[in-house]
């Protein structure tokens, strides 16, 4: 007898790992075992919408809601999918992505996952699958996270950002890719291609950013406060010292692209 568990297990590590054409199979298998697996119907709504075939993702995630009216999971991404059927045809809509087992494995100072913030159009958010790769856009103190037609997806939060402007004007770049997408949340996974010569034994992300902040201070021999902790404007006014020495120039108003030939046409 076939063990729906451990067909459960296996379908979910080949989602994990990106494998579609795995898990839609095991998940099929889950179906005929068990036609009321709710949780088979989403993982197949999930696996076509990565796959950009949205008429199949609606079918399992209807499938879903009507085994579980009250289906979180499924009310959100038939959400998402009501806002591609009334978009546009984009012309990477029925590109597919070709998938790397170790895409999103982690390094130690050298990826990290970032929940972006200030999220852009919906109908941009909801055409994003995982894996696919996007740019990385300095706009003033911030960093912009870009499709690559250059749709705006979001920015990432202050203190990643002050640190990658950082390592961007020292020449360093990252390849950076869709680890998580809905109409509200969106995750990217960064991850250290190269670094510049000035800044080759520095981390690109550390787990106590506020301590990294506060190295310019430390390093020129200034003597911090009592209490151990700096004003906020202050932390800016030394990150902004960094990345103007970096840069060479004080035009903090124009958006630039550090995709890797921009940065070595400069």
């Amino acid at each position: 007898m076939i063990d729906i568990e451990l067909l459960e297990q296996q379908a979910i590590d080949a989602a994990i790992n990106l494998r579609w054409d795995q898990a839609l199979s095991l998940n099929k298998q889950i179906i005929k075992l068990d036609e009321n697996n709710e949780c088979a119907y989403l993982r197949l709504g999930f696996i076509h919408l990565q796959l950009k075939d949205v008429v199949k993702a609606k079918k399992y995630y209807s499938k879903a809601l009507k085994l579980q009216p009250r289906n979180a999971v499924a009310v959100q991404n038939l959400e998402r999918i009501k806002v591609l059927e009334k978009t546009k045809p984009h012309k990477d809509d029925n590109h597919q992505i070709s998938f790397n087992p170790d895409l999103f494995m982690e390094t130690a100072g050298k990826t990290k996952m970032v929940t972006l913030s200030n999220l852009g159009q919906k109908d941009i958010l909801a055409r994003l699958t995982i894996g696919e790769t996007v740019n990385l856009k300095i706009k003033k103190r911030r960093v912009e996270v870009r499709t690559t037609s250059d749709d705006y997806i979001g920015t990432l939060p202050d203190d990643v950002s002050k640190r990658l402007i950082f390592f961007f004007k020292a020449k360093s770049t990252y390849l950076t890719y869709i680890k998580e997408s809905t109409l509200t949340r969106v995750i990217v996974f960064i991850k250290e291609e190269k670094k510049g010569k000035s800044v080759a034994s520095q981390i690109s992300f550390t787990q106590n950013v506020q301590k990294i902040i506060e190295e310019p201070n430390a390093n020129s021999g200034e003597e911090k406060d009592d209490d151990g902790a700096g004003d906020e404007d202050e932390h800016d006014d030394a990150w902004e010292k960094l990345v103007q020495d970096a840069q060479g120039h004080e035009d903090k108003e124009l958006l630039v692209d550090v995709q890797r030939d921009d940065l070595d046409e400069e």
